[in-house]
């Protein structure tokens, strides 16, 4: 029997949008099934992604800094770009990884933060995806916490010299320019500064790293920097002390609301086709009191998780959002997406620990998404201070 209700039906959600909107979604939803989901497993298997290649086709697509204004990028609404990286999760988290870093973190940082000049040296050419642009923040023994980084920038005349290294940073080592986030100890008042570091640059390298069982199919890099040498306008100009990353980190955050949902509908839809058509004790799976108990569980949180998004994109586009609103969405979404992907596994059995269905792939990837722009802790916190004006950070 076909189901009566369609999952993407359920609540009816297209009727919040617009009708542009659901074209673009449709647009990238098609690419990903004709482009990316045929490759994806293999991708994942053997860690090896095409990043270049996919960053021209998303680049044609006017995927990349699609949400920036100018310089090549489409201006495109923020509920826009959620749908996008909703669809773009749907395949895997570490496609939407690669849009998001280049577009969010990379090229925001250089739309917000950066020169007119600069702005015109990159932006153009990363919106097309001919330049990859990589953000340098997190370090060996600093991730949640930033305000602690190791990594130093001190003037030499007019030049600025960098030592110190990042980790855990998507596109590294094949980025074409890596924004750097280094603190000076200079008696200016700075703080912490952001650069951009071009690829090639004398003591400026990145290595891969390797024996990820998480977001296989994306580069992951550590950054070196001895003794690197930059020249005065490589510095962002308009950044001035930790408001720089941070205002980049909610950007992204923003997209993991609703790709971590465009995880979750694909582990969900999985399930509901395979319980359809699996057999146990002579009938579908689907007609067991239990398994339509956990699908219909499933459901109502991936249908209130959409409504989040939905409600926290709208916020953006009016310019009212609010950085705890933002970690509220991380925060909920991606906890109640990682246990949509488990309990899916469990409805496919050992079917679902194969790369032949893609749920357990999302839920190892889910695992990083977990932690990455702001652990479920530290998003915990930040709700809670908002909420009781007692921080509870230090």
């Amino acid at each position: 029997m076909s189901p009566v209700t369609r999952l993407d039906d359920l609540l009816e959600l297209d009727s919040y949008l617009s009708p542009e909107d659901v074209e673009l979604r449709q647009t990238v939803r098609r690419f990903g099934e004709q482009r990316l989901r045929p490759y994806i497993a293999e991708w994942f298997e053997t860690g090896q992604v095409p990043v270049r290649e996919l960053a021209s086709d998303f680049g044609e697509l006017g995927l990349l800094g699609m949400h920036l204004k100018g310089y090549g990028c489409g201006g495109s609404t923020a509920t826009a770009y959620g749908l996008v990286c909703q669809e773009l999760e749907a395949v895997d988290s570490g496609l939407r990884s690669l849009v998001s870093v280049q577009g969010s973190l990379a090229m925001f940082a250089i739309h917000r933060w950066g020169s007119e000049e600069q702005r015109n040296q990159w932006l153009p050419a990363m919106a097309t995806g001919e330049a990859i642009g990589c953000f340098g923040l997190t370090e060996p023994d600093f991730g949640s916490n930033p305000a602690g980084m190791r990594t130093t920038a001190k003037r030499d005349g007019t030049d600025w010299i960098l030592n110190g290294s990042k980790m855990w940073i998507t596109n590294g080592s094949v980025a074409d320019v890596a924004v750097v986030w280094a603190r000076s100890h200079e008696n200016s008042g700075e703080g912490i500064i952001g650069f951009l570091v071009p690829a090639g640059t004398s003591g400026f390298s990145a290595t891969d790293m390797t024996h990820k069982l998480s977001l296989r199919a994306s580069v992951t890099s550590e950054l070196h920097l001895d003794d690197v040498r930059l020249p005065a306008d490589a510095k962002l100009p308009e950044a001035r002390g930790l408001s720089g990353p941070l205002s980049c980190l909610s950007e992204a955050r923003f997209g993991i609301v609703f790709g971590s949902v465009g995880a979750a509908r694909d582990c969900l839809q999985t399930a509901l086709d395979y319980v359809g058509s699996r057999e146990v004790f002579d009938k579908p799976l689907a007609a067991y009191q239990l398994t339509q108990a956990k699908i219909a569980d499933m459901a109502v949180e991936l249908g209130k998780a959409q409504l989040l998004a939905l409600h926290l994109g709208r916020l953006k586009d009016e310019g009212r959002i609010r950085p705890e609103q933002v970690s509220l969405g991380k925060l909920n979404n991606v906890r109640e997406a990682i246990q949509i992907a488990r309990q899916c596994r469990t409805l496919l059995g050992a079917n679902g620990i194969t790369l032949e269905y893609p749920v357990i792939r999302h839920a190892n990837n889910l695992e990083s998404v977990l932690t990455y722009e702001g652990t479920s802790e530290v998003h915990q916190m930040v709700i809670g201070e908002a909420l009781t004006g007692v921080s509870a950070f230090r």
